[in-house]
């Protein structure tokens, strides 16, 4: 009777109580007029004859008792209900958390989907620019080959200013120069199909980095700690294949510029190799060739066989063998960049030999700013580490004017670098192995830090540098 499933349970027991008490009324009428019959009992009987209040209290308390379960009931029975209300509540939230996880991976697989699309078209459209700069080659070594006859005829027809000229030799003049202007006009139209091309190449260029970019936001949440977790090829293609068609017809005249020139004027091996940029001395540089062009190096760490913790002087002067690990020099670096826009590019790899890269679009300021640098990121395999929009001075040991609350960087974290505060990322810092013992060994060490999530040990790096467009060598 006390269940509290079952409608009707405390009438039930309210019912039985009732009836139990008026069983006993008869009984206690009769035992009444027995008394009243024969005053002269015993004890024992009005002893018997007075539990009848007892069993009264003891109904009465049962009746309490019934209506203390029935309030506890209704209790349970609201609560019940918070509870279930809470339930479905909850089932719903993790049903529209399943529908959005699923849009996610469906926009995420289109992204994958349009960027491989997209990177076919950007393949076939470098063929045929490839094509068309062939093309253009052949053509223009006509144009020189008729431009020497037409000189030739020149001098014939000034010698002959005098002397009449057959008809068989103006009808040769003629058509000469009837075939040049031909030749001309053809060059030019391959010109502007070029162009066209190129100007497409870029728009689809431009696509495939969004969608990258994209990309590496959703891959860099399975970043492990100390490694990379999985390897990434490098790119096909880099971000910055030429769009200048002009830079095909670069002509080498004394020193090149930097090593994209080298490269244009026919030095398509990557090696030592000496420069001259606009109101600069000459000096050896270390060029790398990928992704159809070169680059020039300003910083390779491979085995920790260079000491890096260097002098002000030194860093600003360069050091090391360029065909092993070095530093280029912020004199040299800078007085390359002041010829037009360019782009850092910094290439990581962990001791897993996992391979990471991220670029930037940056300015480097001369030695009166102590090399300030200013950066922008454009896309990468990993999280930036470096602050964006941030005037970063370059600072040594015997030359830190930027102390970080009384604290030298340099001086506790060794190497020469753009700090903006310690224990931060330091790619000129001390090189340690992963065995080495000690936390603060390792911070001191090479690595790579972003300002959220955990700091990737290094086994080596490599700062390249890239105009963003050849029209400056022209």
């Amino acid at each position: 009777l006390s269940n509290p499933s079952v409608p009707g349970a405390e009438n039930m027991k309210t019912i039985l109580v009732l009836l139990f008490i008026a069983s006993l009324a008869p009984s206690a009428r009769a035992e009444k007029d027995i008394l009243s019959l024969d005053s002269a009992a015993s004890p024992e009987t009005k002893s018997r004859f007075a539990m009848l209040d007892d069993v009264r209290i003891l109904a009465n308390g049962l009746l309490q008792l019934g209506h203390g379960l029935k309030d506890f009931v209704h209790k349970t029975k609201g609560q019940m209900n918070d509870i279930f209300q809470k339930l479905y509540i909850f089932d719903r939230s993790f049903y529209e958390l399943s529908l959005q996880t699923s849009e996610i991976k469906e926009e995420e697989e289109q992204l994958r989907q349009t960027t491989a699309r997209l990177q076919i078209n950007n393949e076939e459209m470098k063929n045929l620019s490839q094509e068309m700069n062939l093309k253009i080659e052949d053509l223009i070594q006509n144009k020189i080959q008729l431009q020497e006859k037409v000189w030739g005829l020149e001098d014939k027809v000034t010698k002959l200013a005098i002397i009449q000229p057959t008809v068989q030799e103006t009808n040769e003049i003629s058509s000469l120069k009837a075939f040049v202007e031909q030749q001309d006009n053809h060059i030019k139209q391959l010109h502007r199909i070029v162009e066209d091309q190129h100007v497409q190449l870029d728009k689809q260029h431009n696509q495939i980095m969004e969608l990258e970019d994209k990309l590496s936001h959703l891959e860099l949440q399975e970043l492990a700690e100390n490694s990379f977790t999985e390897e990434q090829a490098e790119p096909e293609a880099s971000p910055l294949l030429m769009h200048n068609s002009t830079a095909v017809m670069y002509q080498l005249q004394g020193a090149a510029p930097d090593c994209t020139a080298l490269y244009h004027s026919g030095m398509r091996s990557s090696g030592v190799y000496s420069i001259k940029p606009n109101g600069s001395e000459a000096f050896d540089v270390f060029c790398e060739t990928k992704f159809g062009t070169s680059w020039t190096v300003i910083q390779n760490r491979v085995d920790g066989s260079l000491d890096f913790n260097q002098t002000w002087d030194a860093y600003a002067e360069g050091f090391g063998d360029l065909n092993e690990e070095f530093w280029l020099g912020l004199n040299k670096t800078y007085s390359i960049t002041q010829q037009g826009d360019y782009i850092l590019r910094i290439e990581l790899q962990d001791w897993k030999d996992n391979k990471r890269y991220i670029e930037y679009a940056f300015r480097l300021g001369g030695p009166e700013t102590d090399y300030v640098l200013l950066l922008s990121r454009i896309s990468g395999s990993i999280p930036n580490a470096l602050p964006e929009q941030t005037d970063l001075r370059f600072s040594t040991a015997d030359h830190d004017t930027a102390l970080i609350n009384d604290f030298s960087c340099p001086q506790n974290y060794l190497g020469g670098w753009w700090h903006s505060e310690c224990e931060e990322t330091n790619l000129n810092g001390k090189y340690v192995a992963p065995r080495s013992k000690g936390r603060l060994d390792r911070r001191k060490g090479l690595y790579w830090k972003p300002k959220k999530g955990r700091y990737y040990l290094l086994k080596s790096t490599k700062i390249m540098i890239h105009p963003t467009d050849l029209k400056i060598f022209d």
